[in-house]
């Protein structure tokens, strides 16, 4: 696939409804084009296969356009009359690009569900969290689609979701704020209706820190 178009998946979900892919090779010319408009010389030693690594790493960075999110879940469901308490996974690690400035936000994950006769794979929460972190995002996007998809995909009782990022376009540029944090949350079904329900996934956040 060195030269040819990068496949992108076209699920309602995926906000890259480009028509017409570009090549690899278009792709490595772009980024030529902008180091020349920075003053560099694309074709001295040190930046001559930049181009090209710039590309794949990009495309490992954004990776979750070639993903569905209901391939992370088939076969991951499991009957589960018994469990009816909070399931919880703390302290996922995510990366992501903002869609802004193209630079990184990264952090923790925090994603609960209340089952309802059904439970999921616990890797599958993670992946989740990839599939939609390994795109162009805004954290705010990013949470509620977490939040939304695990709810349609595994129809819980209620989803709960925080995110807790840095932002390299606070710290790098603009105002330069070094110790900002970014915490967002969604909370879907009891999670939302429920004060105590919301309560006990917060209570559970906190513990052990």
């Amino acid at each position: 696939m060195a030269q040819g178009k990068r496949q992108i998946s076209r699920g309602a979900d995926n906000p890259a409804h480009v028509r017409n892919v570009p090549t690899r090779a278009e792709a490595e010319e772009a980024v030529r084009v902008i180091l020349r408009h920075v003053g560099e010389d694309p074709e001295r030693e040190g930046l001559r296969r930049t181009p090209g690594r710039f590309v794949a790493a990009f495309e490992f960075l954004t990776r979750g356009y070639a993903q569905e999110p209901k391939s992370m879940i088939n076969g991951a469901l499991f009957a589960e009359e018994e469990y009816q308490e909070m399931i919880l996974c703390k302290d996922l690690d995510f990366y992501s690009l903002c869609e802004h400035h193209l630079l990184p936000f990264f952090g923790k994950a925090h994603v609960a569900y209340l089952p309802n006769r059904r439970i999921v794979g616990l890797s599958k929460l993670a992946r989740m969290v990839e599939l939609y972190a390994r795109r162009l995002q805004v954290q705010e996007r990013l949470t509620t689609q977490i939040a939304q998809t695990i709810m349609e995909q595994i129809e819980p009782l209620g989803v709960a979701v925080v995110l807790e990022a840095e932002h390299m376009c606070m710290r790098m540029r603009g105002v330069e704020k070094q110790n900002s944090f970014v915490t967002t949350s969604a909370m879907l079904g009891v999670f939302r209706k429920n004060v105590e329900t919301r309560q006990e996934f917060m209570n559970l956040l906190r513990s052990n820190k």
